[in-house]
């Protein structure tokens, strides 16, 4: 997993409820227009829009400039980025979410707020979900208007900051409403944290460089 996006190692996770007879990682190496280069459980693939499912992955389609592929993967759609994917189903039909450590140690994940793609940094010492006034105004987050004004220290100063109630956040199938979330104004911190007032609802379970989120 040396591979490098931008900079950051490629272990950008976007995390699925797939049956347990389905592929178990996916990692999305090239996008190409109508097609992609990707590894199912560790065997190179190159798949391409219209063709058949290849060990019941089929690709929807492929956009090169959010480098960002559409599969369908038995039967349900899925958006992947460049990085390892992981899922199953949690036992007693709970979805489970499968986070991996990147060589810094940090937990990352793939998902949503309020319909809008962001990735997340897993954080169990912030109490609720956090990210910048630059970030939620590029998701369209209108937090000014919506969001309890206060201020917090930081090393830059004071700066204002604003809690309010996300509608919908997501990490891969795990479906949460009304979460916690502050916005700090400015451009810090640079990765939405992925805090407690998310985590907080869900069973977690940490085994050496994996984590389990599971929504019973």
């Amino acid at each position: 997993m040396a591979s490098r996006v931008s900079g950051w190692p490629v272990l950008f996770l976007l995390l699925a409820a797939w049956p347990a007879a389905a592929v178990e990682t996916i990692d999305v190496q090239v996008v190409f227009k109508n097609k992609a280069l990707v590894t199912l459980d560790g065997r190179k693939v190159m798949l391409k829009v219209g063709d058949p499912p290849v060990d019941g992955v089929r690709l929807v389609h492929t956009d090169t400039l959010k480098e960002t592929i559409a599969v369908e993967i038995n039967g349900k759609e899925q958006t992947l980025r460049l990085g390892m994917v992981r899922g199953a189903l949690a036992s007693g039909g709970g979805q489970k979410a499968l986070l991996f450590a990147d060589g810094g140690g940090h937990y990352r994940a793939d998902g949503a707020i309020n319909g809008m793609p962001v990735q997340f940094l897993v954080d169990t010492g912030a109490t609720r979900i956090a990210l910048s006034g630059s970030t939620a105004r590029s998701i369209g987050l209108d937090y000014q208007r919506l969001g309890r004004v206060g201020r917090a220290a930081t090393a830059s100063g004071l700066v204002y900051t604003y809690n309010l109630s996300l509608d919908k956040v997501q990490v891969g199938e795990i479906t949460l409403h009304n979460v916690e979330a502050s916005v700090i104004e400015g451009s810090f911190p640079l990765i939405p944290l992925l805090g407690m007032s998310f985590l907080g609802q869900l069973d977690m379970k940490r085994d050496s460089n994996r984590m389990e989120l599971i929504k019973n």
